[in-house]
């Protein structure tokens, strides 16, 4: 039945001229060919379109069959033949249709597809999308752009596979879809470069541009989001494939120089609606960072680049990146950001980073990233690695650009742990510069003894909250300790006798104040729980404690009674250490007299 209303439509169409065709007989074609491709007729409907009698017919009408015929082929998947024939159909309207209704009939066929879905329909048609496009004259370039943009905007929604059993599964085949498009795309890549070479003055910038924009959308998507180190059992990673082929169009078409030492785009467009430019910019720089991360990390495509740039340079190119991986929360990305930084500081020697690059905005904000990924990161794998990346960041700058940065970082890091860390530090250098031959003005005199009034100092004065700030303070004893043992007053080459007086004043008796009330303030607490107790006859009486603005799990009397004489304990370590510090200062100064 549909097959004989197909060849009584067929035989009417046979007598018209092109020009004559009607609105009815497009409709009449397509709900007849629509009924042969559901009943199963796909044999007669390949003849039909193979018949030379029909070329013109099938030139203009063909295009409406793609819609019933997609859905045929993914409901024949399991009937191999019947799926052959609906393929077979498929490669002669990409062959016989009339390119641009074809090329818009596929792209409506893509748009409208969604789940998982998505990546069978687009790797199912980027053959005969290929084709029509090839064979386009006008508006070649705006129809490529407008392909590539369509599939990876149908693509972006679907989650990119992680874990090593997720990239093997590939289980909606955006692993397989991503390579495909790549492979789709090789033949307009082969026409740019062509020519290029054609002309050295090549300037064709249409094709080139939609190139370079599928190309920075691949960056950001997926693989920005995907885990691109090599996985044993996998033999070829295919995000690593994707990677590859994505660097090598950018190496082919002239523009992956420019885009990893230039930050930008051979053109970009000029959007009047400022929230588009400001979308625009941000994948920009996000396709830029995973650009920088394959190359200096993954080492993809590295063997294009010439062998002229300096460590410092290439830190300094990827500054911007890395700043703006650290300050996003993914854990993907978050992890390309430390790596990239990991990657350009092990370029460098230790000391060879000149204190200039500190005018560098980049170069102040990153570590105060890696302080709060430190801080509030929950994942402890990243603080470990972050602290590592600071240790390392400190170790490349010259002695003018540790000074300057670990006085900044006292100021803004906020948390005692990382001040007791950077104080660390400074002990380190202070020793080396007491201890080697040259010159050091910046842990030494006068320098050294600003920083040490940064150093040496309780933010509150006695009321410091001396639990929350123990690491800072028993940092700050250990480095006065250090300095009173080491230098002698009669040579006083850090200058720590000469400011002893406000060292006095400004910490050693805040400190001592502070420890006493604290100190009593506990014990009275530890008394007033244990009598507390006695009266309830009971030590599983629960309730709730808050510790900095933040409310803790219930506790026992007992739990409580524990972590009272925890602080205890911190208290008399740290007045054992300033006691120390005291009888120091003491013996030394009376030494001195005595000499006098």
């Amino acid at each position: 039945m549909a097959v004989d209303e197909l060849q009584a439509i067929i035989q009417r169409c046979q007598i018209l001229e092109e020009a004559d065709f009607k609105g009815e007989d497009f409709n009449l074609f397509q709900v007849a060919g629509q009924k042969c491709l559901e009943d199963g007729h796909a044999a007669q409907l390949l003849e039909v379109i193979q018949n030379e009698k029909n070329k013109v017919i099938i030139k203009n009408m063909g295009w409406n069959l793609i819609s019933p015929l997609v859905r045929c082929i993914f409901m024949y998947e399991q009937e191999d033949d019947k799926r052959e024939q609906c393929l077979r159909i498929l490669d002669q309207l990409a062959q016989l249709c009339n390119p641009k209704e074809l090329f818009l009939g596929l792209l409506e066929q893509i748009e409208q597809t969604s789940g998982e879905q998505v990546c069978q329909t687009v790797m199912l048609l980027l053959q005969p999308l290929q084709t029509v496009l090839l064979k386009l004259q006008n508006k070649k370039a705006y129809s490529v752009g407008l392909s590539l943009a369509m599939i990876m905007n149908q693509l972006t929604p679907l989650p990119v596979p992680y874990t090593k059993q997720q990239i093997q599964e590939d289980k909606l085949g955006l692993c397989q879809c991503c390579n495909a498009v790549v492979d789709f795309a090789k033949p307009f890549v082969n026409e740019v470069v062509k020519n290029m070479e054609k002309s050295s003055e090549y300037n064709d910038t249409e094709l080139k541009e939609e190139l370079i924009n599928f190309c920075m959308k691949s960056l950001k998507y997926p693989l920005l989001t995907a885990q691109l180190e090599q996985l044993e059992g996998i033999e070829e990673h295919p995000f690593r494939r994707f990677a590859t082929e994505i660097i090598d169009i950018l190496w082919n078409i002239g523009e992956l120089i420019p885009l990893v030492f230039l930050h930008h785009k051979s053109e970009s467009p000029h959007w009047e609606n400022q929230e588009f430019a400001d979308i625009e910019r941000k994948n920009s720089a996000d396709s830029l960072a995973c650009l920088s991360y394959l190359i200096f990390v993954q080492h993809l495509g590295v063997e294009c680049f010439p062998v002229v740039f300096s460590p410092s340079y290439l830190l300094l190119c990827n500054m911007t990146h890395i700043e703006m991986l650290l300050k996003r929360t993914e854990e993907s990305l978050l992890s390309k950001g430390l790596d990239l930084f990991e990657s350009c500081l092990l370029r460098m020697e230790d000391n060879s980073l000149l204190h200039h690059y500190l005018e560098f905005r980049d170069f102040i904000n990153v570590p105060q990233d890696l302080v709060k990924i430190m801080t509030l990161c929950p994942m402890e794998h990243m603080g470990k690695k972050s602290l590592n990346i600071l240790q390392l960041f400190i170790d490349k700058f010259d002695t003018e650009g540790k000074y300057t940065l670990f006085r900044c970082l006292l100021k803004t890091s906020n948390h005692a742990g990382v001040e007791g860390y950077i104080i660390k530090n400074i002990k380190d250098q202070i020793h080396l510069a007491l201890t080697e031959e040259y010159d050091n003005v910046w842990f030494t005199g006068h320098h050294l003894i600003s920083l040490l009034d940064l150093v040496l100092s309780l933010p509150e004065g006695a009321e410091t909250d001396l639990l929350q700030n123990s690491d800072r303070i028993m940092a700050s004893l250990n480095l006065l300790r250090y300095l009173v043992i080491k230098d002698c007053e009669s040579d006083n080459q850090t200058g720590v006798w000469t400011t002893l007086g406000k060292i006095e004043q400004n910490f050693l008796k805040p400190l001592r104040v502070g420890l006493n009330m604290s100190k009593a303030h506990y014990e009275a607490e530890i008394k007033n729980k244990k009598e507390n107790r006695k009266e309830a006859h009971s030590s599983d009486t629960v309730c709730s404690v808050t510790v900095s603005g933040e409310k803790m799990p219930p506790m026992t009397t007992g739990m409580q009674l524990q972590v009272l004489h925890s602080a205890l304990f911190t208290f008399d370590l740290i007045e054992s250490v300033l006691a120390r510090v005291e009888e120091l200062i003491e013996v030394k100064t009376k030494a001195v007299m005595d000499e006098n």
